[in-house]
Order: structure tokens, then sequence, then C-alpha cells
């Protein structure tokens, strides 16, 4: 018990306990039965039929479809994906405390009530359900850290969970094979030749885990991917001001009809459900691929080489407005994830609680804290300095997971919403505590080695700052 512990321990345990007591209970108090926006309601929708399309992941509607009989409405996926998350950071924090490390516990548990965290996991949706498996993962591999080959069945179950979060998201992978390799015993994957194997079968296990789901559970084609070409295909025309579109009858000026659609926020202005539609609608172009046997895969890659510079360009600008790098206003803030209306009038009362959220996740919302090219920033020093502290066999793998997966929606993202940056904040966090504790510890470093690891993220810090307190 905390009252016979050490008077130098007790402060950190009861922090911890503070802290991390105090954001579950939070978050079940202001989101319970759980914010239900558009995705969630076709996702449920899905679920009470059983016939799945792949348009949002068939994995979790299928989950979803074995809750239903238990009770229906989102309550139990609300409770599922805060219980994977608040139990991998509580087995996070006992793994600091069990280290000796007390105040990284504490940091732990600070990491799991940023306001980029603990809005927005009042939302039933992909990427909450994709973060809780993936701490709960994270729980599991520090639990069995350094132990040898021994609790082969606990890392089993977090290579599970780590598949299981792959199935949720087509860019999964980039955050989940780092973890999946640190979860391989070290016996397995000492010498490179080992390490290759190792890094190789894992990532093939989790680059599958999202077809071979879909398949398992017969979902339908949506064309979901289209949404990607589509999006590019318009930044291309844009920005080269050629047409790069497919030759649809109907539209008789295709660049200057694209003027009126492109927006680099988000793709969803040539999808069906907006007013007006565009001339390059989604159904349109999907039509036209079909009927000419077009594979719009590589319609897509002749389009980028053909034009590698607008492509670049709209690139560029949907993923600065994205991760809040170079903007003046953010396109969505925390605590702004809204109750989309539904026929089963499932909602969120507006109670103390989530007001409560909602004005601290506000109170940051014009800060570094909820700008996710920061926490790329802060995952890529880590990942610099990671291998020279005592700790870089969970530094390394955090920071680089917490990296790739960030970076990967410069090339992949179609939307500009904070979720889908949710593990890269989370992951950059855990990785920046485990550096200052290592630091804090008596890690020793020449200053030229942290300076090259850090000195990117301050750059990037202070530009975001200075751009957005100049003049439009």
């Amino acid at each position: 018990m905390a009252i016979f512990l050490p008077a130098r321990d007790r402060l950190p345990l009861a922090l911890t306990i503070l802290i991390g007591g105090a954001g579950l209970l939070l978050t079940l108090a202001a989101f319970s039965p759980g914010i239900m926006t558009w995705d969630s309601i076709r996702q449920y929708d899905q679920a009470l039929s059983g016939k799945f399309d792949d348009w949002h992941p068939p994995a979790m509607e299928g989950l979803w479809r074995v809750l239903v009989p238990i009770h229906q409405g989102p309550i139990l996926m609300f409770l599922l994906q805060i219980a994977l998350y608040w139990v991998g950071i509580a087995a996070l924090a006992a793994w600091a405390l069990r280290d000796g490390r007390r105040w990284l516990a504490v940091a732990i548990a600070a990491v799991a009530v940023m306001p980029g965290s603990i809005s927005i996991m009042g939302a039933v949706v992909k990427d909450c359900l994709m973060t809780g498996a993936i701490l709960a993962a994270c729980g599991i591999w520090l639990s069995v850290e350094g132990k040898a080959d021994r609790h082969i069945g606990w890392r089993a179950l977090g290579i599970a969970l780590l598949v299981a979060a792959s199935t949720l998201r087509f860019n999964a992978f980039l955050a989940t094979v780092p973890l999946g390799v640190a979860l391989i015993p070290s016996a397995w994957r000492s010498g490179w030749r080992r390490l290759a194997s190792v890094t190789l079968a894992i990532t093939l296990m989790m680059v599958a885990a999202l077809p071979v789901a879909n398949r398992l559970l017969r979902a339908e084609k949506s064309g979901v991917e289209l949404s990607l070409v589509i999006f590019d295909l318009g930044g291309i025309t844009y920005y080269s001001g050629t047409n790069i579109f497919p030759p649809l009858d109907e539209v008789k000026a295709p660049v200057a009809a694209n003027r009126t659609c492109y927006n680099p926020v988000k793709w969803d202005s040539y999808s069906w459900w907006v007013d007006p539609l565009c001339p390059m609608e989604f159904y349109g172009i999907q039509d036209w691929f079909a009927e000419n046997k077009v594979n719009p895969q590589l319609y897509w890659v002749k389009a980028i080489a053909a034009h590698p510079v607008a492509y670049a360009r709209h690139r560029w600008g949907h993923f600065n407005i994205m991760s809040r790098f170079l903007v003046h206003d953010e396109s969505e803030i925390a605590g702004q994830v809204p109750d989309a209306p539904n026929p089963w009038h499932y909602q969120v009362s507006d109670n103390w609680a989530r007001r409560l959220i909602n004005d601290y996740a506000w109170a940051f919302s014009h800060t570094p804290v909820e700008w996710p090219i920061v926490w790329i920033g802060l995952a890529l020093g880590a990942l610099g300095i990671g291998s020279a502290l005592p700790h870089a066999r969970i530094i390394v793998p955090l920071a680089l997971s917490s990296a790739l997966y960030g970076l990967g929606y410069a090339a992949v993202s179609v939307a500009s919403e904070l979720r889908y940056h949710l593990w890269t904040m989370l992951g950059a966090g855990l990785a920046s505590a485990i550096v200052v504790a290592d630091v804090a510890d008596g890690a020793r470093l020449p200053r030229n080695r942290w300076l090259a690891a850090y000195a990117p993220a301050a750059i990037i810090t202070l530009l975001a700052i200075l751009w957005r307190i100049m003049p439009a």
C-alpha cells in the first residue's frame, strides 16, 4: 500500500493515480455513451445489418455486430476503446514505477490526458480504437521487456493487438510494424539477418491484416481508394492548369470546374454528399474507370509521374494544413468533435465534464501542444538521440512508430481531422517522456548530438509560431 512506501515514492504514485484516474473518470462522465460521428453512424448501421463494405474498416463493424446483442448502441464500443487506452497507460506507468522511475510514471499519465488526446477519445471512431489497441500492446511490451524469451503468450497477445489495430486503417502498419518487431524476443532478432527477417515477416503480417479481415468478413468493394486518387487528381489539375481527370463527357471546362471544387483541406468536395455536386463527382469518375476498364491506381501513378511538381505542391499544401504547420487558423481543433444526428437518437449530453474537457482543449488549441507537426518533430528528435540513451530499446520503436505514422499522411491523407494524428502525438509524447527521464537519471551526450536531434523540432515550432503571429 502507498502508506508503507518511502516518502519519496508516495507523491509520484499518488499523482500518477490521480491524473490517470481523473482522466478515465472524466472521459467516461463526459462522453458516455460515446460520440456518434457520421462515420460511426455508417458503421453502426452496417453492424446492425451484417452487410459490410470496405469504406470504413469492416473489422470494427464486425466487432460491433458481436457487441450489439449484449447491448445496443455505441456504449460497449466506447468502453472497449477507453479500456484499451487506459489499461495501456496503466501498464506503462506500472513499468516506470517498477523500474524505479517514479516521475516518469507521472509523465506517462500526463501524456494520456493531453488535450489533443482525451478530447478525441470520446468519439467512437476507428482512430480511437486503433490507438487503444496500440497502447494496450505497448503496455504488454514493456511489461515483458528484458525478460528474454519468457512470456511468449503475452508477446503473442501484444502482436495480436497490433494486428487488430492494423485492420482499422490501411496505413496503420506504419505505426504497428516498429512495435511488432520490438515485441519479438530479442534473441529472435539478434544480428542483422534475423532482424531483417523478423521485420519483413512483421511487415507482411501488418500490411495483410486489413485486406484479409475484409475478405473474411466478405466486405463489398466500395471504391474507397478512389478518394485518394480523385483528391490527388484534383490537386494536380489545380496546380498544373492541365486537366488530369478522365475525360467526362458532361464536363466541358474541367480545369475551370476544378477550381470551384478543389479544397486543400479535404477531398469531400468531390464526394456525393456535398451540395452542390462537383462536376468531377466520385461516382462519375468511378463509372468511367469501370466502363473503360482502366486501373485507377495505374492512372494515378502516371498522373503523378507526368506532373511531379504540381503533385508535390498539392501534397505539401494539404499536409501543411493537416499537420497545423504554417497556417493562420487551424482547420479543426480538439474538443470540436460533433454529435451527428442519427435514427437511433444516441447522443452525448451537454454535461459539465464534457464542457470541462472541451474548455481544456480549447485553451491549448492555438499552442504547439495541439500541432501534430511539433510532435512529429519531437518524435524525430527522440529517434535521433534515442539510440544513445539507456532505454534505446524502448525509445527508438516508440519514436519510429510515431514518426512513420505521422509522416505517412504526407502521401496518403485526404482530410485534416486531428484524430488522424492521435497516435502520432501520443507515441511522440511517450518517447519524449522516456528521453527526459533518461537525462534526469544522468545520461550524458555531446551537446552537438542533442542539437542535431532537436534543432529540427525547435525550428518547426518557432516557424509555426511566427507564421501565426504574422499578418495573414
